[in-house]
């Protein structure tokens, strides 16, 4: 089953988003180059700058349009996390490509909404709250990013403060789902989020190789190791919506003789009663 309306959202989003980005690399709209995500292994020259691991970004839109195509099993949460997903793509793009400062920054705050989505959907169902908690914890999270970006300073293995700002996200996330899978109170595919994490530690792994003077660095190939870690990300982010559409809730009044349980698409609203999502 494929419902059209998260399939042509994210489709316009990657549109959108990769037609805008295009135009901005032609015309300049993103700035002076000031090797911004040079230090990625990848020899910049031409118009596109870095142009393997520009072009491995379109992981992320092709993963985005596979959650689209499955977002019937949650709606409201599917079409949003998919749009989120392909949005990585393009912004990713925006810093490859151009090297310039405001590309690394879209670069930055398209990872910052993922995990932030991902640290809030998951306090949302640990805490048994609503959409408005969800969208609270959300931009609460956002912000916390930017100001620790701000703050800046160098950090060790990840770089940079933004880059420890998105994994203590993503770590918050995991330890939020982690409760939900031992208090039980529903059902979840594990094998969906340990691929998740699996594909997502492969990919730091892999990230770690792709920096200017490691061994595996060769500038001028067209194995990039920093586009590998796009592309393990794109799949991470696909397996864990998978984790989150497999869940399962308990059996709320079935009729006599027709069993019957409902998902995450379905929340209890205040007479009892069961919404969708």
């Amino acid at each position: 089953m494929t419902s059209p309306r998260p399939v042509a959202l994210a489709a316009a989003t990657a549109v959108v988003s990769l037609t805008t980005l295009v135009l901005a690399v032609r015309f300049g709209w993103l700035g002076a180059d000031v090797d911004r995500g040079a230090e990625f292994c990848e020899a910049a020259a031409g118009r596109v700058r870095q142009p393997v691991n520009t072009l491995s970004n379109l992981g992320f839109v092709v993963a985005g349009l596979a959650i689209a195509r499955e977002a019937w099993r949650l709606p409201a949460v599917g079409t949003a996390y998919a749009c989120l997903v392909v949005l990585l793509g393009p912004a990713s793009m925006a810093m490859h490509a151009t090297e310039s400062a405001l590309g690394g920054h879209l670069d930055l705050l398209s990872m910052y909404l993922v995990a932030s989505f991902a640290v809030s959907y998951a306090a949302m169902r640990v805490w048994r709250r609503g959409r408005g908690f969800m969208a609270a914890v959300f931009a609460a999270a956002v912000a916390a990013c930017l100001l620790v970006e701000v703050a800046g300073g160098e950090v060790p293995v990840v770089m940079h403060a933004g880059n420890l700002a998105f994994g203590a996200l993503l770590l918050a996330a995991l330890v939020l789902e982690r409760r939900l899978l031992r208090r039980g109170d529903s059902t979840l595919d594990r094998r969906w989020i340990l691929a998740a994490v699996g594909a997502l530690a492969l990919a730091f792994a892999v990230w770690n190789t792709a920096k200017d003077g490691s061994p595996l660095c060769w500038p001028g190939s067209v194995y990039q190791g920093h586009g590998i870690w796009h592309l393990l990300c794109a799949v991470s982010a696909y397996c864990l919506f998978r984790f989150y559409a497999s869940e399962r809730l308990p059996r709320v009044g079935p009729a006599p003789g027709r069993p019957r349980t409902t998902t995450r698409a379905a929340r209890r609203g205040p007479s009892g009663g069961l919404t969708r999502l």
